[in-house]
């Protein structure tokens, strides 16, 4: 969704081809996340059949459809241009706040929550709740011992490699004070397993018309 986003704001600032596209998109974000020209090709291809983006002269100049065998579509040189609706879509864009989906199945959540149900002498031989907390923390400490290092590299300024490198490194210290947290915490009460279906007898339903009588 970003990369859609992100390739009509750069028409609104100007018409480009697809190439164009990609080699803008790469310079602005400093190869932070470089992408195929397939996969520039295939988005702007999505804009243009939602009507976000129209074609309006390809890059010798030709408009749509003229010339003496018209041109064929979905073509590298066809240089395109945001419609209305488009503009549209890109400016609530640039308005809505961007916020992580409540609901998100975290992989680190459900890891430490299933270690920390899990019955005592089920988990690998030698490794604890408290374990898995710990080896959490000594990745997520190299790793940040590694940015912090990188960071020292890099000039501070907006540009698309340092603000991804800010954010990786905010997020780690937060998964830090979230370990140090959640080690704190009482152990949660064992849950009643679920009944399970097999146990329940059948019952027949007397007044169930389409049981026959035995």
């Amino acid at each position: 969704m970003s990369i859609k986003f992100a390739l009509l704001s750069l028409l609104a600032e100007q018409p480009a081809s697809v190439g164009q596209l990609k080699s803008t998109f790469e310079q602005r974000t400093h190869d932070t996340w470089p992408v195929n020209v397939g996969q520039v090709y295939q988005t702007v291809q999505r804009l243009l059949r939602d009507g976000l983006v129209e074609i309006t002269t390809d890059s010798s100049g030709t408009a749509p459809g003229s010339g003496p065998s018209g041109r064929q579509p979905g073509r590298h040189t066809e240089v395109f241009v945001p419609t209305a609706d488009g503009l549209a879509e890109l400016n609530h864009w640039w308005r809505e706040p961007i916020l992580p989906p409540p609901n998100d199945r975290d992989d680190l959540v459900i890891k430490t929550a299933m270690a920390a149900a899990t019955t005592p002498g089920s988990l690998p031989a030698g490794l604890s709740f408290t374990d898995v907390l710990h080896e959490q923390r000594l990745a997520v400490l190299g790793e940040l011992r590694e940015l912090t290092i990188r960071k020292a590299q890099i000039p501070p300024s907006t540009a698309a490699d340092r603000l991804q490198l800010e954010r990786r490194i905010f997020d780690l210290e937060s998964q830090i004070r979230w370990l140090d947290q959640i080690e704190q915490f009482p152990a949660a009460p064992p849950t009643a397993p679920s009944p399970s279906t097999t146990d329940s007898p059948v019952t027949s339903n007397p007044t169930d018309p389409t049981q026959e009588p035995s």
